[in-house]
C-alpha cells in the first residue's frame, strides 16, 4: 500500500448535510515558481503521484520545439488538441482527423482505444445515428495524433509508439524530466488510460515543470518558444483543451491573463501561470494538485484550484464571477432542487517552504 498515499494527505473540501459535515476529500497542493521555490503548499508537496493527463502539455513540448507544427502545418486549434482531454464533439474529431492525414496518418494507427465521447449531446447523436466510438473520440486522440506526427518528424515507425522504449516516449521522457528538473531514472512510469507511459514524480517537480512551461525565457532559446506556442494555443482555444462544461475550458476562457489549467484522472490537476508585476508575481507559477481519493465526480479540483488561487491572491472577482459554479464554496442541491448543505474548501496553505526531501 502506498503509505504517502494514505497518511500524508490532509482535508482540502468538506460537504455538508444540514449542520454536520457529511463527507470529506483529503488531497495535497504544491505551488513552485519558476525559479524552483516552494511559494506554498497544503498537505503533502513531496507526494508522488502519477501525472495521467495533466502531463498532455510537456508531453507536446518534444514535437513543438523541433517544429514539427511547422512541418505538418499544425494550426493553433490542433497544438491545443496535443495537450487536450477533448470531449469528442464534431469540431474535435474534425481536427483530429485533418492532423492525421497531414502527417500521412490513418485513424487505424491510433492505439489509444475507444470510448463515447463526453460530450454528452455529441454521445446520444451518434447513438440515435448507430454510430459506433471509434479511437478518434478517444478524449485523448489529439495527443496521440501528435506522438504520431514525431515519430513521423524523427524518421520512427508508427509500430508500438505507445511503448516506453520506442524513440518517441523516449524523447517525451527525456523532455518531461528536464522541465520538472528531476532525472528521468526517478520518475516512476505506468500505463495511462489510453495506453501511452504516464509520469509518477513529485508534486513540487510537476507544479515546477508547469512553471517553467509558463515562465520559459530562461530556457534554451528554442524550447522557450515552444513553451510559448504550446501555452499560447491552449490559452486561445480552450475549446480544443476540454470542450462544453468542462473546467480547464471554462477557466481559461475566465482568465484575463495566459493562465493554463489542465485536468489529469485519478484526482490530478496542474495549473500554470504567468509572471504579473502587478500581481506581485514576478515568476511563473506552476500548481500541481491531487486529490487523495480520485476524485471521480471531479468536484473537488475545481474547488480546490480556485480556494489556492484565492489565498494566493490571484483570483479576480470578475473571475470568480464567470465560474462560480465550480466554487470555492457552492450549495448542494437535491433531486427537487432544494439546498440540503454546502461544498466548502477546507485548506489553509502554508506560505514557506517545509525541510527538502528531496
Amino acid at each position: 500500500m502506498n503509505k504517502t498515499l494514505e497518511y500524508n494527505h490532509a482535508p482540502v473540501l468538506e460537504l455538508t448535510r444540514g449542520a454536520l459535515v457529511e463527507s470529506v476529500h483529503y488531497g495535497s497542493v504544491a505551488v513552485v515558481n519558476s525559479n524552483g521555490d516552494l511559494i506554498a503548499y497544503y498537505g503533502d508537496p513531496y507526494n508522488v503521484s502519477f501525472m495521467r493527463s495533466s502531463a498532455k502539455p510537456l508531453q507536446a513540448l518534444a514535437f513543438i520545439e523541433r517544429e514539427g507544427h511547422k512541418r505538418f502545418a499544425f494550426s493553433p486549434k490542433q497544438i491545443a488538441l496535443m495537450c487536450a482531454s477533448h470531449s469528442g464533439t464534431e469540431s474535435h474529431v474534425t481536427e483530429v482527423r485533418n492532423m492525421l492525414q497531414k502527417i500521412d496518418a490513418d485513424e487505424k494507427d491510433l492505439l489509444c482505444g475507444a470510448h463515447p465521447p463526453i460530450h454528452e449531446p455529441t454521445m446520444i447523436a451518434m447513438k440515435c445515428r448507430g454510430e459506433e466510438s471509434t479511437p478518434i473520440h478517444n478524449n485523448c486522440s489529439g495527443k496521440h495524433a501528435g506522438m504520431l506526427a514525431l515519430a513521423q518528424l524523427i524518421g520512427a515507425t508508427f509500430k508500438d509508439y505507445i511503448q516506453p522504449d520506442h524513440p518517441v516516449q523516449r524523447l517525451i521522457l527525456k523532455t518531461i524530466s528536464e522541465m520538472a528538473k528531476i532525472k528521468a531514472e526517478d520518475i516512476a512510469l505506468g500505463i495511462d488510460g489510453c495506453s501511452v507511459p504516464t509520469f509518477a514524480m513529485p508534486l513540487y517537480n510537476a507544479a515546477y515543470a508547469f512553471a517553467n512551461l509558463c515562465d520559459p525565457n530562461h530556457l534554451p532559446e528554442s524550447r522557450a518558444q515552444a513553451c510559448y506556442t504550446i501555452t499560447d494555443a491552449m490559452y486561445n482555444h480552450p475549446d480544443m483543451v476540454g470542450g462544453p462544461d468542462r473546467f480547464d475550458t471554462d477557466f481559461m476562457l475566465a482568465s484575463p491573463e495566459k493562465a493554463i489549467s489542465k485536468m489529469g484522472a485519478e484526482g490530478y490537476m496542474c495549473l500554470g501561470l504567468p509572471p504579473n508585476e502587478q500581481k506581485n508575481r514576478p515568476n511563473g507559477i506552476g500548481i500541481a494538485i491531487k486529490i487523495a481519493d480520485g476524485d471521480s465526480k471531479g468536484r473537488a479540483r475545481p474547488v480546490v484550484a480556485l480556494e489556492t488561487l484565492r489565498q494566493l491572491g490571484w483570483l479576480s472577482e470578475e473571475t470568480q464571477a464567470k465560474i462560480s459554479k465550480y466554487g470555492p464554496e457552492t450549495d448542494i442541491l437535491n433531486r427537487r432542487n432544494l439546498i440540503i448543505g454546502k461544498m466548502r474548501p477546507s485548506l489553509t496553505l502554508i506560505h514557506q517552504s517545509p525541510p527538502a526531501e528531496q
